[in-house]
């Protein structure tokens, strides 16, 4: 049976948990709230620095393909042309 919890155990530098520990005090957590809290804050800022930069590198590939390999221009869009040119370039 699947529990809602899982435990995690970590071994560290004396001066760390000192540090830790201090800062947990003041923001008034336990330090296993602290260090998890902490923990899950840098886990997310990093999953979506990582989401961002695909996202981005993704669309720059859908841009410049568009760009390339463009499709004729559709009636509407000759259209649009030509009442642009009306209005703004034969005045």
């Amino acid at each position: 049976m699947p529990t809602a919890e899982k435990r995690f155990q970590t071994r560290m530098p004396y001066h760390v948990h000192e540090i830790l520990a201090h800062a947990a005090d003041l923001s008034g957590a336990t330090l296993n709230q602290f260090v998890v809290q902490s923990a899950l804050e840098k886990a997310n800022a990093v999953l979506e620095q990582e989401r961002v930069l695909n996202l981005t590198f993704r669309d720059a590939e859908i841009l410049f393909e568009a760009i390339e390999n463009s499709p004729p221009p559709n009636d509407q869009l000759i259209k649009a042309a030509h009442a642009y040119k009306k209005e703004f370039v034969n005045e």
